[in-house]
């Protein structure tokens, strides 16, 4: 199954549930969002996102400046609040963050690791957060679909554990 067709699963099944969501997106640019409103019916369940690219905007969005300082951009604790601020946001049940570096070293921050990615799901009061290493890809697209197959991967299993699927 392709990442398209996860994402349309996906929705659906957040439908058939009733459960809400929305993202907080750096590296992938809002590409999950997308991905989830290419389903038919999705607006009953998505309520917005935020594509925070600087770190400017995720401060400005809800992560404090203080977890950035203190973590980094690319750790797990900025892709937790990203997901938390959101999730608070819009008041939805599940939240995503996501951040990293893809191809190259990002000159605004020095703690950039091309190829690494930090993302999280909050779900109701269940938080978890994950590092994962991509491999090199042929282009910044093909980077952001691996992202986000692993964040639809990470949230079947979350859905999978409440016994939602």
């Amino acid at each position: 199954m392709d990442v398209r067709q996860k994402y349309e699963q996906l929705t659906r099944l957040l439908i058939k549930n009733d459960l809400s969501i929305t993202t907080m997106e750096s590296c992938t640019s809002g590409l999950i969002a997308s991905l989830i409103t290419d389903t038919e019916g999705a607006s009953a369940i998505m309520k917005g996102a935020c594509i925070t690219y600087s770190n400017e905007a995720k401060v400005m969005d809800g992560v404090t400046k203080e977890i950035i300082d203190n973590f980094g951009v690319y750790s797990k604790e900025t892709a937790l609040a990203m997901s938390k601020a959101c999730k608070n946001k819009y008041e939805a049940d599940i939240g995503i963050g996501i951040t990293g570096s893809f191809g190259n070293v990002d000159p605004n921050n020095p703690d950039s690791v091309p190829g690494e990615i930090y993302f999280s799901i909050s779900f109701g009061d269940d938080e978890k957060a994950f590092h994962q290493s991509i491999p090199s890809q042929p282009s910044r697209h093909d980077y952001k679909l691996y992202a986000a197959e692993l964040v639809a991967d990470k949230l079947f299993d979350t859905l999978s554990e409440k016994g939602l699927c």
